[in-house]
């Protein structure tokens, strides 16, 4: 078993598990979702409430806009991520990589690394396998990503087939580096490398299986929710994380909708992330356990109704969708936090009743009270 990763239960009936990720910054239950902190910060919300409020464990921050802005070599002089936005539990950073792809004009992608411009300045700059180990090594991060070539969907098989080629390079590159920086002492962080092969099982497999021998302490599955149909990622990702140590954590990089939380952990997955939950919530589209609710309908202008009477959060206690829907109308700005913190909430309450499941061994009743598809065999 992995120091660091615990396994504390499992489903017969699934690949589903309950787990403990043990970072240098506390433990972290699994299965978790993981919010998205882009620039260092969950747009709207404080940290006094992520840690009050929703006892978040671990949130996401990205390599890429870090870089840019203020650059990682002012957050390490000022102690590193976690002092600069005065966070005291886990923190995950991508490696940029998937940022970097998406600027498709303004990149050119070499054995080397991706040369790419600042979508803020258009200064040019190099991520390299190393490079980016580097970069989050200053930030100091609990758990770092490799970089890794994410294409677009749908991508031919013979680009899907040069860019698993690439990626795992590039990861061997950056566990070469990676090594080195330890060998130097006082790395902390742990680094995952990322399973490519966009939607062919068998670039996929090649992927993995060539993954596996940098013996990694957690291994990443990337490259979907890039415009594929929701059932084709839930295929790629039931192919490809029994593939990935039983005794590692499982990530899956993107993920997803609140009803697709417990389809990802029935097959084997340990992490997610997604802007969806913050997003939308600025947006006016928050989750609640009766459905979504769109706060700008006519339908709740006189509405006296908690969001969410089962929901605990401080947005719930305290106000009435009303006056939520004044607050969106009125472009207030203490919507975007009320809404990002209820939808947060719900997430991390959906992963709440799926670790309980798990661990009381009733997690294909609770599948089957939530979803009509069938579980995994």
């Amino acid at each position: 078993m992995s120091s660091f990763f615990e396994i504390v239960a499992e489903c017969p009936r699934t690949r589903a598990r309950a787990g403990i990720l043990h970072t240098p910054h506390g433990d972290v239950e699994t299965p978790v979702f993981m919010p998205v902190g882009t620039q260092g910060t969950i747009k709207g919300v404080p940290q006094r409430d992520l840690l009050n409020d929703l006892d978040l464990r671990i949130l996401l921050a990205n390599t890429y806009h870090l870089f840019l802005r203020p650059g990682h070599e002012l957050i390490r002089s000022l102690g590193g991520l976690h002092r600069f936005m005065s966070w005291p539990r886990a923190i995950l950073t991508d490696s940029g990589g998937f940022q970097v792809f998406s600027l498709s004009s303004l990149r050119k992608v070499t054995d080397e690394g991706v040369l790419f411009r600042s979508h803020l300045n258009g200064d040019a700059h190099l991520f390299t396998p190393e490079s980016t180990v580097d970069v989050q090594l200053a930030l100091g991060s609990d758990i770092m990503m490799t970089l890794d070539e994410c294409l677009e969907y749908p991508a031919g098989y013979a680009r899907a087939r040069e860019s698993v080629e690439r990626t795992v390079r590039w990861a061997r590159a950056a566990f070469a580096h990676y090594a080195r920086r330890c060998a130097e002492g006082g790395v902390q962080s742990a680094l995952f490398p990322i399973v490519q092969g966009a939607t062919y099982g068998d670039l996929r497999r090649q992927c993995a299986d060539e993954l596996l021998a940098l013996d990694a302490p957690g291994y990443a599955i990337g490259g979907l929710s890039v415009g594929e149909p929701r059932a084709l990622s839930l295929e790629m990702v039931e192919l490809t994380a029994p593939l990935l140590p039983h005794d590692r954590p499982r990530y899956v990089m993107g993920v997803g909708l609140p009803e697709e939380l417990p389809e990802y952990v029935a097959r084997g997955v340990d992490m997610m992330d997604c802007v969806l939950p913050s997003r939308n919530a600025r947006n006016g589209c928050l989750f609640t356990s009766e459905g979504r609710v769109i706060i700008k309908q006519a339908r709740y202008r006189d509405d006296p109704r908690p969001l969410d009477p089962a929901c605990g959060c401080y947005t719930c206690r305290n106000f009435s969708r009303a006056y939520l829907r004044h607050l969106f109308l009125s472009g207030e700005i203490l919507f975007a936090t009320l809404a990002t913190l209820h939808n947060l909430k719900r997430y991390l309450d959906i992963m709440g009743r799926i670790r309980h499941s798990i661990l009381l061994g009733t997690l294909p009743e609770y599948l089957e009270s939530v979803r009509s598809v069938p579980v995994p065999d």
